[in-house]
């Protein structure tokens, strides 16, 4: 089996999170700057088997599009026009920064661990690739 890899996808930055070859954990990955993500994708790729990508769906409490979709839509577009290969799929994402944070709190983790935006970014996303299994077993 190969690795499923998820994005939670920010204006600055961005949190990754990636599955064991079995597909049976999920974990954390690293955060990158928004900027270099598609390099970034683009090498990891090339080194590990990646059977899909899963990106967050940004949307509002109220299922409407968050203003970060249209970012999250133009990634996606360029990658399924450079990387056909590897599927790309949405993933709501709502509350998943506020379930980091409480994974951080009930973790026992000081104010200054949990201001750092990039630990939350990359908890979201394996908030997010948790969920998209769980989803997948239903």
């Amino acid at each position: 089996m190969a690795r499923i890899l998820s994005i939670d996808y920010g204006k600055k930055r961005t949190g990754l999170a990636v599955t064991d070859p079995l597909q049976l954990i999920a974990g954390g990955l690293v955060t990158v700057s928004t900027s270099e993500l598609f390099d970034y994708l683009r090498q990891y790729v090339e080194r590990e088997d990646v059977e899909r990508i899963v990106i967050g769906e940004p949307r509002q409490p109220n299922g409407q599009p968050s203003e970060n979709m249209q970012r999250v839509e133009q990634f996606v577009n360029r990658w399924r026009k450079a990387m056909p290969a590897i599927p790309i799929e949405l993933f709501d994402e709502r509350y998943t920064s506020v379930l980091a944070h409480r994974a951080m709190l009930d973790a026992g983790l000081r104010k200054k661990a949990r201001q750092d935006k990039a630990l939350v970014d990359e908890l979201s996303a394996t908030i997010l690739l948790q969920d998209y299994m769980r989803s997948r077993k239903s």
